[in-house]
């Protein structure tokens, strides 16, 4: 095992590595080609009719929810029409599946819209949802790599990816150039919406474009928004919409906060539980105990859902599931609500605790957001094949993972790099 130097991962609790080997630096997404996502489906969804258009949309450099909303507004409809499976990254080509509701596949037909291409190919009587899907196909290139031991380096990290690595929440769940999703949703949860909005809108990071970091000090330093809203760039849709809204609503927070998408919105709440399982999972990490070794107490988690927890006199069942693939040691994630929630589960309340949020708090974030943000329960180690071929100083990279688990998770352990190399 060995501790990550970076500062931003060790803010968002990436705090270790797996293998103790030194990275092989390089850079990932030096084009969207070298990171190519496509979504494995779901057996066929609600029926082979309906009024979903099932359609395959494949992205170039596109953030999804953008991506979403531009559809829409060639289609003339709202964004709440169109459902999808899961989020796929920007800096990348993905393909994946997207549902809309009521329209006509003429009308899909007729989009032209610059590096989306958007294919029917079929109808369900049932919209898509976050979840509806069985994994992810990856295809990567790491490009400039340090050749110096690469084969040996290479081997090493491969190997240990069949076993297990930490799996944390990557970095993109909580924002490539501006990692501050979890922030807002701790603020959320706590009912504070204006500075939720001022940290959305006004925090600046150093990767954004000069004009794009003006505009949001203006708007942190004057809360006011029609000033700043005159120096927005026109690509910033999400900030333009709230404040467009506070100009005409003046001090409705709440009411600027509902101008995002709504799945945006609650991706907010659900980041501040990504961050609160990547911290306890590093601290376990820290306390010495492995990713792949139950200790009496932990909570254990198959692949039909079922949880158990580690005792003493299991200990040699359990190590022989883990050892098969047929179970993974699991952390908890606080929600609305923790029912099944071990009482050993110190770290996660601890932090909550310390923090000051409770249930209650969870409770009034789904009122707010309308959406379910219950306790579940997520492996802490990601395992899976990985097919590496070495091309001269490039790395290339193809394995599959299941829904949730970040393909950079994997990457990360290969280059061990500046977090800012990999986005």
């Amino acid at each position: 095992m060995r501790e990550s130097p970076y500062p931003l991962e060790r803010e968002l609790g990436m705090q270790f590595y797996a293998t103790d080997t030194a990275g092989i630096g390089g850079t990932l997404r030096t084009v969207p080609d070298d990171f190519i996502v496509d979504e494995i489906p779901l057996d066929k969804k609600g029926g082979t009719s309906g009024p979903y258009l099932i359609c395959r949309l494949t992205k170039t450099n596109w953030e999804l929810q953008h991506a979403v909303k531009e559809i829409a507004k060639r289609l003339n409809i709202s964004h709440r029409r169109i459902g999808w499976a899961g989020t796929k990254d920007r800096n990348a080509r993905t393909t994946q599946l997207v549902s809309i509701y009521k329209v006509t596949p003429e009308q899909v037909a007729a989009l032209h819209i610059k590096d989306i291409t958007i294919e029917v190919i079929g109808e369900a009587n049932e919209q898509l949802s976050l979840g509806d899907l069985a994994g992810n196909r990856f295809d990567i290139l790491i490009r400039n790599a340090d050749v110096e031991d690469l084969t040996s380096q290479v081997a090493t990290v491969t190997g240990a990816a069949a076993v297990a690595l930490p799996n944390y929440f990557g970095l993109q769940r909580f924002g490539v150039i501006r990692p501050l999703t979890h922030r807002v949703g701790e603020l959320i949860l706590r009912g504070e919406y204006e500075q939720a909005v001022a940290t959305y809108v006004g925090q600046a990071f150093p990767l954004e474009k000069e004009e794009a970091q003006r505009a949001r000090t203006l708007y942190r330093e004057t809360r006011d928004a029609a000033l700043a809203l005159r120096e927005l760039p026109v690509p910033m849709s999400f900030e333009r919409s709230m404040l467009s809204y506070l100009q005409a609503h003046p001090g409705d927070y709440p009411g600027a906060l509902r101008q995002l998408p709504p799945k945006l919105l609650s991706m907010f709440v659900s980041a501040f539980q990504s961050y609160l399982f990547n911290c306890a999972l590093s601290h376990r990490l820290a306390a010495g105990n492995t990713l792949a070794e139950a200790v009496p107490g932990d909570r254990l988690i198959f692949a039909n859902g079922r949880t158990d927890t580690a005792t003493a006199a299991s200990r040699a069942a359990v190590s022989l599931h883990l050892s098969r693939g047929r179970c993974s040691i699991a952390l908890f994630m606080p929600g609305r609500d923790d029912k099944g929630a071990p009482a050993g589960d110190e770290t996660t309340r601890g932090m909550l605790a310390d923090l000051g949020i409770t249930p209650d708090h969870f409770r009034r974030a789904s009122e707010f957001v309308q959406t379910k943000f219950d306790g579940a329960w997520r492996p802490i180690a990601l395992r899976t094949t990985v097919d590496s071929a070495i091309q001269g100083s490039d790395l290339h990279l193809k394995f599959t993972l299941p829904p949730g688990h970040y393909a950079t998770t994997v990457c990360r352990e290969y280059m061990k790099a500046d977090p800012v190399r990999m986005v």
